[in-house]
């Protein structure tokens, strides 16, 4: 039947075409469960539906001070080329939401968030029931790059006529604040512990440069070590340099100046 195979759907028919021309002495087991659960007959795929991606918004209506709520789609319009093929038409389609554009920008300018330690153990999954995202700093989480996330999605959600770019430098803003805060205070902490007798060990810097300089000592004698056995295998082919020939004794001995007379 052209490109389509149905060898499979027809493997019952055969195995009853088998028994019965006693090419096979007993039928298999499973033809009666596929006599009594046939497998789909159905050849064509469907195109799954595509969802629209919808993004929530407040906008402050015309000649009125009143404000409302309104969905806007932001679906990307695909040209139709005809003599496109159509590729991944039949996978699933991909579930977004908006803050992961949001996640993906704010990490891209503060990479070096990514590398303080967070907490993704929730108790019960709904941890985000009890947050109150019109503040950025919440009670029982710590501060985080998702916090910024979350507060500049509620600023777009809540406020009027509210862009991304203003939200998320206000969101920007009140992290900056805010770390800068913790900053100070772990730093007044330490001073204070030392002022009353506490010693704390290296930093994580000095733990660092100290690894950093180890290593590069390392590289060096094996450079060191390199440059020998190289050095070694060119005087191999070169041969070694030749020695200064010693002073010869046995010759003329220099004439004696002669007196100045008086």
């Amino acid at each position: 039947m052209g490109k389509y195979n149905l060898t499979a759907l027809r493997v019952r028919q055969t195995a009853l075409r088998q028994k019965a021309s006693a090419k096979i002495d007993r039928l298999p087991e499973w033809v009666d469960i596929i006599g009594d659960i046939p497998p789909a007959q159905v050849i064509v795929r469907h195109q799954p539906i595509q969802h629209d991606y919808l993004r929530q918004r407040v906008r402050t209506v015309p000649e009125t001070s009143e404000t409302e709520v309104y969905y806007e789609s932001v679906n990307k319009r695909r040209t139709t080329n005809r003599n496109k093929k159509p590729s991944k038409l039949f996978q699933p389609v991909k579930i977004k939401y908006e803050e992961d554009q949001l996640r993906k920008e704010f990490f891209r300018d503060h990479p070096w968030e990514l590398a303080r330690p967070r907490i993704i153990l929730e108790k019960t999954g709904k941890d985000f029931e009890n947050y109150d995202w019109s503040r950025i700093q919440q009670a029982g989480k710590r501060l985080d790059g998702e916090s910024v996330v979350q507060r500049q999605l509620w600023l777009l959600n809540n406020v009027p006529d509210m862009t991304k770019t203003a939200a998320y430098d206000i969101a920007r803003r009140e992290f900056y604040r805010l770390r800068l805060r913790q900053e100070i205070e772990q730093r007044v902490a330490a001073e204070e512990a030392e002022a009353n007798g506490a010693v704390f060990g290296p930093r994580m810097l000095d733990v660092s440069m100290g690894l950093e300089d180890k290593i590069f000592e390392d590289w060096k004698s094996w450079a060191k070590t390199q440059a020998q056995v190289l050095d070694q295998k060119a005087a191999a082919f070169v041969g070694a340099p030749e020695a200064a020939l010693p002073a010869d004794d046995t010759g003329p001995e220099p004439e004696a100046e002669p007196e100045n007379e008086v």
